[in-house]
This record gives structure tokens, C-alpha cells and sequence, in this order.
């Protein structure tokens, strides 16, 4: 007789070890949980170490949602040879030199990277050009036709410089990568560079602080899991969003699709996002205003995302 499959909704933190896959660790839980309802809020590569939200049951509805929130990450440039991936993972593109970049002011180089800018793929990234993965043609030794992409750096800090070595912490918004700031950072200061390594510390208010290592992901028993502070049910998630109540009637209207109107506890304006908690306090939808009756008054309200039902 099949095993019933738990009914668990909720978002799980996960700490990455480096040399899996994002994928490696849905994968990983799959089976410690017998849950097969889970999805992720976006990829680190084998390289890179940290946080990963695992979307688990209904809360895979807000994967979308907490794909494009932003990151942070701290990481290591290598300065002395590119290669081919932009990480340390890659073929160095010509031969590795010793140098010492302490004597170079990092802090005017970074500059134009803040701010909203187009950003380059890496060749070896899952861009898809005709159908094809850029990482595909680029393991055939083809060049993909790649389009460069807006992001946002909000912060890009050059935290200490030591022989080949810079360390450094970037937070910037859903798409950026990382290792395209370190390849071209290095091309900036006129000394090829590749990142040596990267940990992804927050997305959106979610932090490493309260993410379950993977090591006890891999041993730790079904009840361990799903423990505070790295599991969070629909009841204690917090979203980086206002969090107002609705009644079972405004649920009701939600969960068939339909717009409610309310009057809301803090100031909003139209395409503003909303947190919304039914009288148990369980978080049951996201909501789009989509109009203002009254400035101070009513609004209306469309769903965006809806976990109830």
C-alpha cells in the first residue's frame, strides 16, 4: 500500500554546499519528505554556496513571486586569468599569471557597475538562443548570439584586497550574474580575473542565518526539517510586503479569481503588492491594488497569487 504524501505548505531555507546542483537539493528533500510538490526561488550554480528557498505544496504558487526578489551575495575574485565560464569551474583563457592587485583603487572601477545596467551572459550560462542552452553551443565551441540584460546593482563593495585576491559583497536584483561582475571587473582594472568563490546570504528578507545546513537536510529526520526557524508554514511566512487581514467572504472572492475591495491599514497605491492573511492568520494570497476609490479609503484589489484552496 502507497505511503499517503504529507500535506505540508510552506517555504523551507536551505544552506547549498558547493559541487551540487540547485536542482541536487529539491531532489534531496523529494525524497527525505516523500513530498513531490517542490520548487525552488532560484538557481545557484555548483560553485556557490548558501541560501536556497525551497517553495514546498501550495507555496510552489509564489515561486514567480520570490524568483525576483532581490540577493545578496559574498564571494572571491581571482585576478591573474580569466577562463572561459567566468568562475573557477572553467578553462583558463590563456596562461595563468601571479599578480598582486593590492595597489589597485577598486573603488572608482566599481562604480559603473551600480546602478541600473545592461549586463552580458556569460557564454556558459542556460540562456536559451533558437531553442539551444548558450552553454550547449558553448561546450561545441560555437558562440551564442547572446542580448545583454537589464539589472540592478544596488550594491557592489569592495570589502578587502589581498595579493590576487579581492573580497567583495554585491546585492543586486533577480537575473544578475555574479560572475559576469567579476570577469568584467577584472577587464575593467586591465587585469583578467574569474570568480574564485560565492555565497548567497539573503533574497528579499529571507537570511542564511536561518537556513538548515545541507548536511542535516541529508541525515536529519522528516520532523527536523520541517523546524523552525528554516521552515516557515503559511502562517509564518513573512514576505517583504504589507500584511493585512481579510475575512472569509474576500477569501471566498480570491480563491474564484475575482477583484475585492477594501480599505487597508497603511498607505497604497496602484500596482502595489499585498500580503493577505485570513482571520487564522494564514497567509492565503498575494494581492495587486489595481485601484484607488478614495485616496485614504477603499482600494481594489486582484489576486496575484492565491494559496487557499
Amino acid at each position: 500500500m502507497q505511503t499517503p504524501q504529507p500535506k505540508v505548505d510552506g517555504l523551507l531555507l536551505v544552506d547549498k554546499k558547493t559541487g551540487i546542483t540547485s536542482h541536487d537539493v529539491v531532489e534531496k528533500f523529494r525524497r527525505r519528505s516523500k513530498i513531490k510538490k517542490v520548487g525552488h526561488t532560484g538557481t545557484l550554480d555548483p560553485l556557490a554556496t548558501g541560501l536556497l528557498v525551497l517553495c514546498v505544496g501550495k507555496a510552489t504558487r509564489l515561486q514567480a513571486y520570490l524568483m525576483g526578489m532581490e540577493k545578496t551575495y559574498e564571494g572571491i575574485i581571482q585576478f591573474g586569468w580569466a577562463t572561459d565560464s567566468y568562475d573557477a569551474t572553467g578553462v583558463p583563457a590563456g596562461e595563468p599569471a601571479e599578480v598582486n592587485v593590492e595597489h589597485i583603487d577598486f573603488v572608482p572601477l566599481v562604480k559603473p557597475f551600480l546602478g541600473a545596467i545592461e549586463q552580458m551572459p556569460p557564454q556558459f550560462s542556460a540562456k536559451k538562443v533558437g531553442g539551444v542552452r548558450a552553454y550547449e553551443l558553448a561546450r561545441k565551441g560555437e558562440v551564442a548570439a547572446l542580448t545583454p540584460k537589464s539589472i540592478t546593482v544596488y550594491e557592489f563593495e569592495i570589502v578587502h584586497v589581498s595579493g590576487s585576491t579581492v573580497r567583495f559583497r554585491v546585492r543586486s536584483s533577480a537575473g544578475t550574474y555574479v560572475r559576469s561582475l567579476a570577469h568584467d571587473l577584472g577587464t575593467a582594472a586591465g587585469v583578467p580575473a574569474h570568480l574564485k568563490e560565492l555565497r548567497r546570504t539573503t533574497i528579499g528578507n529571507f537570511r542564511i542565518a536561518d537556513a538548515l545546513p545541507y548536511e542535516t537536510l541529508e541525515n536529519a529526520p522528516i520532523e527536523t526539517l520541517l523546524a523552525t526557524p528554516w521552515f516557515q508554514s503559511l502562517s509564518d511566512v513573512e514576505l517583504p510586503l504589507p500584511k493585512l487581514r481579510i475575512d472569509w467572504s474576500q477569501q471566498g472572492k480570491f480563491m474564484r479569481g475575482q477583484s475585492i475591495i477594501m480599505t487597508p491599514s497603511v498607505a497604497v497605491k496602484i500596482g502595489d503588492l499585498l500580503a493577505l492573511g485570513n482571520p487564522e492568520d494564514r497567509l492565503v494570497a498575494i494581492g495587486e491594488v489595481v485601484n484607488v476609490l478614495r485616496e485614504g479609503g477603499p482600494v481594489e484589489v486582484q489576486p496575484k497569487v492565491v494559496l487557499a484552496g
